[in-house]
């Protein structure tokens, strides 16, 4: 067993920081680069991709990561773990493996994790009365089956760490959660028990600490200000024992800041009951963390108490729910806020008069309330306001007629209040809304597949 292991963080998110991940990899000693790209709405990004082109639906910015980091992979043991194979993992799979061909690369191995992708099965699930039922409303999944566009299981960290002992340098999984890729190492390494609900919970809340990347190095802090050189920000690492205890730092002479606050702030971002964080692999208690500042950017995490995990996996699923348009138009002083809100109630007009009809309608005063600021100098007098952009967004259930709206909007320029001095952008087009659809699905309905290619 190795005294500690050091884990980093390479993506918070797909499209974060490019260069992250690989100077991660090249600018000091990991064993662990953990990728997380995936949030609830990116599923059913990629899985429109993949509609169009059945070898796309994963994060393709990571076969570049994969490509720049493949010497430290192959010669100093680096293993990549991470869930950008998104809808389609074995594509991802069959991209990473070329680009190792054409680097003359070989010996390594890369796992796929999958069996994550319920849609396909989902009439079965149905009829053997898993009704998937919407968190929030009760519903079941079956009124809005027919708009699906994905729905995926929150795999925990087992199917990882079967993929490690099987030998897997680069392990590619589906939605697996994003404190899974950063437990399954600590489990791996330490050969922690599944069942020792404690450290479970101490893996699972180093994953947390740093699976939005940047952010716990300083990266939207409140406390901005205090932190230098965020032009070359250090991405985190966990440097976790065996008994639980872990350390987040970064690499020396990178940028940012690891400090208590900004530990405290990732801490409680994206929690409900900070009693009960809930994954598939146990419950952690956040009320119980000990944390203290020792040195510079490294701060000491311990005393994590975890309890078992529930029956059920969590489902990510996602349908089609009408469609969006929005646009803009810049009105100038005088009386600048004045002109945008006649403008807002024109356009409404001209709809109803056109019989379009929506679900949903919102106008904005950009400059007034964009912020929900209200100076006293505006309470004043509100004509001082040298412009105000109108934004105008609409929700519906006809594309067709949203894209009739659409052509309403340029004409006020010519047809409504003086005064417009912006319009970007062109003639909107309506697309489509994108809904969640959270639900519970017994853990005996689903099961991981791990499958490991050689190079």
């Amino acid at each position: 067993m190795k005294e500690f292991i050091k884990i980093a963080s390479g993506q918070g998110f797909w499209g974060d920081l490019p260069s992250a991940p690989i100077n991660q990899v090249k600018n000091g000693q990991i064993d662990y680069l953990v990728m997380d790209y995936l949030a609830e709405v990116t599923m059913s990004i990629m899985q429109k991709q993949r509609m169009r082109n059945e070898k796309f639906g994963y994060a393709r910015d990571f076969v570049d990561v994969i490509e720049a980091t493949l010497h430290e992979i192959k010669n100093d043991g680096v293993k990549v773990i991470s869930n950008a194979g998104g809808v389609n993992p074995r594509a991802c799979k069959d991209a990473i493996l070329e680009v190792a061909k054409k680097a003359g690369i070989t010996g390594l191995k890369v796992a796929v994790v999958d069996g994550d992708d319920i849609l396909p099965g989902l009439d079965q699930l149905i009829e053997q009365g898993h009704l998937l039922k919407n968190m929030e409303t009760g519903e079941p999944i079956t009124t809005v089956k027919d708009d699906l566009l994905s729905a995926n299981v929150y795999f925990g960290c087992r199917p990882i760490v079967d993929a490690l002992k099987k030998g897997a340098d680069i392990i590619i999984t589906g939605r697996v959660t994003d404190t899974g890729l950063t437990l399954a190492p600590m489990v791996y390494e330490f050969g922690w028990d599944f069942d020792n609900y404690d450290l479970m919970s101490a893996g699972t809340i180093a994953g947390h600490i740093i699976e939005c990347g940047g952010q716990v190095s300083g990266g939207n802090f409140t406390d901005w200000e205090s932190v230098n050189n965020l032009v070359n920000i250090g991405f985190p690492i966990i440097e976790a024992y065996p008994d639980g205890s872990f350390y987040v730092t970064k690499h020396a002479g990178t940028g940012g800041l690891i400090s208590e606050m900004t530990v405290k702030e990732q801490l409680l971002y994206e929690i409900g009951n900070p009693a009960e964080y809930i994954t598939p692999d146990c419950i952690a208690d956040f009320t119980t963390i000990q944390l203290k500042q020792e040195g510079k950017d490294r701060v000491k995490i311990w005393g994590i108490k975890g309890r078992p995990d529930t029956p059920t996996y969590k489902i990510s699923a996602s349908y089609i729910d009408g469609y969006k348009l929005s646009s803009t138009l810049v009105y100038c002083w005088p009386d600048a806020l004045k002109k945008a809100k006649s403008a807002g109630d024109i356009l409404l007009k001209r709809a109803d008069k056109l019989s379009i009809t929506f679900r949903d309608t919102n106008i904005e005063f950009v400059g007034l309330n964009s912020c929900n600021e209200d100076t006293s100098e505006l309470k004043k007098d509100q004509s001082k306001l040298n412009e105000v952009q109108l934004r105008v967004s609409v929700h519906g259930d006809s594309k067709d007629q949203l894209d009739r709206f659409a052509k309403e909007i340029a004409p006020l320029i010519l047809t409504g209040p003086s005064g417009v001095t912006g319009f970007a952008g062109g003639r909107p087009r309506a697309s489509e809304v994108v809904a969640y659809w959270p639900a519970l699905l017994s853990k005996e309905a689903a099961s991981p597949v791990v499958t490991l290619y050689d190079v």
